[in-house]
């Protein structure tokens, strides 16, 4: 049976750009002004491995039945309860206004499935809207920015729970569970097809001895050891001024799209030659992504005769990749079948720490000894007081610290918190995302 997912929120919150997203063409109109949207349009979204219905709807407003807002709001009523899943959406940029609570009433009141999506989280400052929406009781609210695609794996595994994968939802559970996600990434001709090869136990992905082999993204289900995950083989990826073959630029693209539906990401380096310059960029593009991260040197065979390599390769992690400090690394061998059993508890550690979440009390603990052991700096003479900090998601484990003059706090004094959050919750190997919020002060005087 096919979900239905309708769209609604108040007028130019971004419901028709992330209706084109979805079905993948400009169907809907697009602009900056409200009200552009008048009727219901339908299309087949495709996102990730799920298929759905999907309903644009016209921007909730006040207004009486006979006008023409009144009219477009009984459409999208109509929508609503026509829908088996509601997608709310927000502008985070603007923040929640009263017509943001209301319909979120509405919302409610449907008894239908909601899911709190917060557009446009790429503009600055709209953590503040975000982490307001939570008052709307809708719940954790999805990040995303329908124009850049920026969140769209976030969504996938929102919808994951209420839309059935119809293709293979014989093969999405496994006997560990449902399966991990793995994005395999790295330089063309480092093994990346050859160690999907030895994880499966047969020759299902072409491999040979000439970079740049693989151009689609291909996903292979492997259990091993009672894991269960869905692997994904993708092209090797050069420096982007090297590139000038189209082809190889849709390849790198979509081995980019992997990354970003991926739960874990395993960045597959050379033995021989570790920590190039390009596989730095490969992990900070998994980081920026907030997936967990498994470094993985393959053709192990060639270097097994150097003494210390796993702590020499640990030391070289942790100075040439400090946003990803812990991040487990395997020596390994396609060719041998050497450390494939450590690297699926790697990848099998790396998702349990990504989903890890922290209760607020041991948090605010936390927070009362390290600014003893370490207080704040005092910037223009006015110490900063770091008041409260509570966790809102995991996947990756993300922080808000409430403080005064939020943007006076120095940079280094923030990466000397996420380094001890790092290390006091064992949380190795995942970005933490840290977002400093400032109270306001009721006796400031307004402007």
């Amino acid at each position: 049976m096919t979900i239905t997912v309708a769209i609604v929120g108040r007028p130019n919150v971004g419901k028709s750009t992330l209706f084109n997203r979805l079905v993948g063409k400009r169907l809907a109109l697009v602009d900056d002004r409200p009200g552009v949207t008048r009727d219901r349009r339908e299309g087949e979204a495709r996102l990730g491995h799920l298929s759905f219905r999907v309903i644009d709807t016209a921007g909730l407003e006040e207004a009486k039945s006979e006008t023409l807002e009144g009219r477009m709001r009984g459409q999208t009523e109509a929508a609503i309860a026509d829908a088996d899943v509601l997608l709310f959406l927000i502008d985070a940029k603007a923040g929640i206004t009263p017509s943001d609570r209301v319909f979120a009433d509405l919302a409610r009141r449907s008894g239908k499935h909601t899911i709190l999506v917060a557009n446009k989280a790429e503009a600055r400052g709209s953590e503040g809207g975000t982490l307001d929406s939570y008052a709307l009781g809708l719940g954790e609210p999805v990040e995303l920015s329908a124009e850049h695609g920026d969140g769209m794996a976030d969504l996938v595994r929102a919808l994951a729970v209420v839309v059935p994968d119809e293709e293979d939802e014989e093969e999405e559970d496994g006997p560990g569970g449902r399966r991990i996600r793995v994005a395999v990434l790295g330089r063309p001709n480092a093994g990346k097809s050859t160690l999907i090869n030895a994880l499966l136990g047969e020759d299902r992905l072409l491999t040979g001895p000439e970079a740049g082999i693989t151009r689609d993204s291909i996903a292979v289900d492997i259990e091993r050891h009672g894991v269960a995950l869905r692997v994904f083989d993708t092209a090797g990826m050069r420096k982007r001024a090297r590139i000038d073959d189209k082809l190889e630029k849709l390849s790198v693209a979509d081995g980019l799209r992997a990354a970003r539906f991926a739960e874990v990401v395993v960045v597959l380096m050379d033995a021989t030659h570790p920590f190039e310059e390009q596989d730095l960029r490969i992990a900070d593009l998994a980081e920026r992504e907030g997936r967990a991260v498994v470094l993985a040197l393959s053709k192990s065979d060639l270097v097994k005769d150097q003494p210390g390599m796993v702590s020499q390769m640990r030391g070289e992690a942790d100075h040439w990749l400090p946003q990803l400090r812990g991040a487990p690394v395997v020596l390994l061998s396609g060719l041998t079948g050497e450390g494939l059993d450590r690297l699926v508890r790697a990848i099998q550690q790396a998702h349990e720490v990504w989903n890890r979440r922290v209760s607020t009390n041991p948090l605010n603990r936390w927070l009362i000894e390290t600014t003893e052991n370490h207080p704040p700096p005092a910037v223009s003479g006015r110490r900063i007081k770091l008041r409260y900090i509570t966790q809102p998601k995991a996947r990756p484990p993300s922080f808000v610290l409430f403080c005064s003059r939020a943007d006076a706090l120095p940079e280094s004094y923030v990466r000397y918190l996420v380094n001890s959050l790092r290390t006091s919750f064992d949380l190795p190997g995942v970005p933490i995302r840290l977002t400093l919020r400032e109270k306001d002060n009721p006796y400031a005087e307004k402007e």
